[in-house]
Order: C-alpha cells, then structure tokens, then sequence
C-alpha cells in the first residue's frame, strides 16, 4: 500500500511525514522545500505478531508494511502547471489513497502560503487543482468515446454518457468519487486512472496545546470534520509536532507518553487503522520457528490468491489452507493443542480470507 502525503506549503507535511517515517525528509520553513518526493516504508503495528513471537521465539518477525510518499506541496494553478504541479500530479496518480494535511492550528513564526490559517480554503485548493486535473482528463475521454460510438462502437455510448456525467459533477467542485453510479460505470471511471477517485484521509494537524482536548471544542478540526463528510473522506487529528518527539522515543518511552497524554495511539498508528479502513485491507499471518509475518491483503480475497502473496507457486499449486483464527490459537496456546482439538480448518479454493487468520498453505508444483 502506498499513501501519498500532500498539503499545502508550510501546514505540517513533511514534518509529519519525518515524524512518521524518520526518513529525515526536509522540513525548512519555506515553500516548495520538498521537490522529488521522499518516500519511507513503515512497519505496520500488529500485537498479533508479537504473541506469535513468544510463541514461537522466530528466527525473524516481518510486520506489514506501509509506503509513504511525501509529495512535493502545490499551490493554485497546479493543473496548469504552476510551481511544481506537473510533478505533484504525476506523483499523486502513482499512489493508492491521499493523506491530505491540513493545518488546524495559529502559529506567527509559521508563514502560511496564502497569509492567514484557513483549512476550508486549504482543502478547496488542492481539491479544485486535482478536478480540474480529472476535468481535462475526462474531457479527452469523452471525445475519444464518442468518436468510437460515431465509428459503430456501441460500448462507448455507455463511456461516453458516463463521461458527460462525471464532466459536469466535477465541474460543479465535487470529487469523482462522490458521483453515483453502478458498479460496471465505476470500473471504467477507475480505468481513466482519475484523481479524485482515490480514498483520502484528512490529517487535521493541531497543535500541541489542543492535543487531548474535546475535538468538538477546535473549530478548525470541526469544519475539516464537516468537509470530510460531504465527500467521503476519512479524518484523523494529529500533532505532527508531537508524533516528531514520539519518533526519538523507545516503546517504553512512547508507551508511557501517550498515556500521560491520554491519547492511547500514535498519530502514525491511527494513520494505518483509517488507511486499512478506507482501502478495505485486513492481515492474515503465518508462523513458524524460521518466520512469524503479516501479510496484507484486500478484504474479500479468496486462499489462492492470498497464497499467492506469497509466492506466485502457492497459487499454482494450490490444494489447500489450513487455518485457525488468532484468538483460538492464543486461547489453546499451540498449533498442536489447536489440532488435537480439532479447530484447524482446512479450506478449499472458495474460502475467503479473514483478519488475524494463521494459515499454512498446502501447495503442489
């Protein structure tokens, strides 16, 4: 999974992404510090793969993992090209979702690209740029369908009709992903490789001062809130400051900190639970003395498919899969009790994947 980490200039981006990341990614308080995108891969956290660790003392302990892409700031006009916004667009079409970052917070040592602090207008920005982006996009598509269906095509009457559709809800400052359609009209949409059908993630960037407080008492996370819903999106609420000092800290050291703050998670660890949420992702595990390992698969994947994430051969030669949930495993102490129980299930090729089961493919080349 790749997330792509965007704002505006100067809201918190890069700081959170650092802070997120520890790729050290620049930070300087100006526009357009970031450039080429800088990109860090984060363990995933998973309590499952520590139990499993004591329960098997591995040789290895592989967590999933999550890319993050910090891309390059943007400002008006970046659909047409202005300050960096070629780059910016080309780098969002390459992620799976967006994390948007948008300031919440006053701070005069921190000079805001349009003046004052304003996440509505922030949000509308880069939200205008990417339509206008899909507008131009979709534009193409349209004369490209009705050509096909002038030349007797009768498929692209359906492209073209779609197309005329999405045209003029995006005109009227919507997402594409907002529009209503079926399912077969949401597969050509996702064909066009637009931007706004990407999932995003609001990261409302506080300050430390209102971490801990009721959201409900910080007006700028309410409105970020309200925004959100209109369109589908995900918010999460962070003080990229305070994930930077988490960052520096051990497990116990953060432990002990977020509790003190009352906040139980990180930022980075709610960050993954509304990615997973948005994109539909669940884990399954394996384990064994060489390696205990999450992997990441899409919610609805049958056995086959989730062996062949681990190699493409588990999918070719796939006879079986034996699995038990992680609570049975953990509640009978072993993989052997479990079988003496009876409570390791074997599945054919129609069962589907479910989060936290411990699997072992049976497989023939």
């Amino acid at each position: 999974m790749k997330l792509g980490v965007v704002g505006l200039p100067n809201v918190g981006k890069s700081t959170l992404f650092n802070a997120i990341t520890n790729a050290g990614a620049q930070a300087e308080n100006y526009p357009f510090c970031t450039i080429e995108p800088n990109t860090g891969i984060v363990p995933v956290p998973d309590h499952r793969l520590d139990v499993l660790a004591e329960m098997y003392h591995p040789k290895k302990v592989t967590p999933a993992i999550i890319e993050f892409v910090d891309i390059a700031g943007l400002v008006r006009g970046a659909s047409r090209g202005e300050g960096l916004g070629n780059k910016f667009l080309s780098h969002i079409r390459e992620v799976d979702a967006i994390v948007h970052v948008v300031r919440c917070f006053e701070d005069d040592n921190i000079i805001h690209v349009d003046g004052s602090v304003d996440p509505m207008r922030d949000i509308e920005t880069i939200n205008l740029e990417l339509i206008f982006a899909d507008m131009e996009t979709v534009q193409k598509r349209r004369e490209k369908a009705e050509k096909s269906f002038r030349g007797g095509d009768k498929k692209a009457a359906d492209e073209a009709g779609l197309a005329e559709r999405l045209y003029a809800h995006l005109e009227s400052g919507k997402p594409a992903r907002t529009l209503e359609c079926t399912d077969d009209e949401k597969q050509i949409m996702y064909s066009w490789f637009l931007l706004t059908t990407k999932p995003v993630i609001y990261a409302a960037n506080i300050s430390e001062d209102d971490l801990g407080k009721d959201e409900k008492e910080i007006p700028f996370v309410v409105r970020v809130k309200e925004a959100a819903s209109a369109e589908k999106a995900e918010v999460i609420v962070i003080s990229a400051a305070i994930e930077q000092d988490i960052a520096s800290m051990s497990a116990e050291e953060k432990k002990e900190f977020l509790e003190e703050l009352g906040i139980g998670q990180s930022g980075l660890d709610r960050l993954i639970t509304a990615s997973y949420r948005l994109l539909g992702l669940i884990s399954f595990l394996t384990a064994g003395e060489d390696e205990c390992r999450a992997w990441t698969i899409v919610k609805g994947t049958k056995a086959p498919q989730a062996a062949g994430k681990i190699h493409t051969d588990f999918e070719k030669g796939f006879i079986r899969a034996e699995v038990v949930p992680f609570e049975q495993l953990t509640e009978n102490g072993s993989m052997a009790a479990c079988k003496e129980k009876g409570l390791i299930r074997s599945e054919g090729k129609d069962y589907v994947m479910k989060d936290g089961d411990i699997t072992l493919f049976r497989f023939n080349v």
